[in-house]
């Protein structure tokens, strides 16, 4: 073994302990991330704020129409983007996302990216399941895709989440405009599909797909 070469770990995983998995009996959130290592990664604060009627918010790509009243979040996120790989609301919200391939074509054309749908969730969700249906609805309204790389060249990819709060927490898995969702307790790791048969939704698209 000492004379073998191991190759550097890889690896974007979110995880989630809840008590009394948790030693601490506190809900503990984290994120492993796999970005470049040369990218300027930076934790930032926005405020909270109360936007006047008819706001436009700028994501990454798309212009979106502002909710009225957005939560103070704390983000982690690469400098170039407006969304964020993980981050936490003033309610206690927490987000993170990884990437997922399947059998659906990701969208080469510009849409939200998996990182500005952390941060819409954060901004405007109360809960963890708040921001679950604020994440699903703009993603069937919008859809995801775009670069996810500063520079050439393109790479995009289909996201997972994990959203939790002081009392629950849901992995959301997505494909295109796709969704499913499963309420989980206990403790968790994220980083690949899987399901059991307990605590699910579902999009409408998926259920007709299907």
């Amino acid at each position: 073994m000492a004379d073998q070469q191991l190759a550097a770990p890889c690896s974007c995983d979110c995880f989630v302990a809840f008590p009394p998995a948790s030693a601490s009996q506190a809900v503990i959130f984290g994120k492993n991330s796999d970005r470049l290592r040369n990218e300027v990664q930076e934790v930032v604060y926005f405020p909270a704020a109360v936007h006047p009627q008819g706001s436009k918010v700028k994501c990454t790509y798309l212009e979106l129409d502002q909710a009225e009243a957005t939560h103070a979040v704390i983000l982690s996120r690469p400098a170039w983007l407006w969304g964020a790989e993980m981050g936490a609301n003033e309610h206690g919200v927490c987000i993170g996302n990884e990437a997922v391939w399947t059998k659906e074509p990701v969208t080469e054309g510009e849409a939200l990216l998996g990182m500005d749908l952390v941060r819409l969730g954060l901004e405007r969700g109360l809960s963890a399941h708040g921001a679950l249906e604020t994440i699903t609805q703009l993603l069937e309204q919008y859809g995801q895709g775009g670069s996810c790389m500063e520079d050439p060249p393109f790479f995009t990819y289909h996201n997972t989440f994990l959203l939790t709060d002081r009392k629950e927490a849901w992995v959301l898995e997505t494909a295109g405009r796709y969704w499913a969702a499963q309420r989980i307790q206990g403790e968790y790791i994220r980083n690949h599909g899987d399901w059991s048969d307990q605590d699910k939704l579902f999009s409408p698209r998926v259920r007709k797909w299907c």
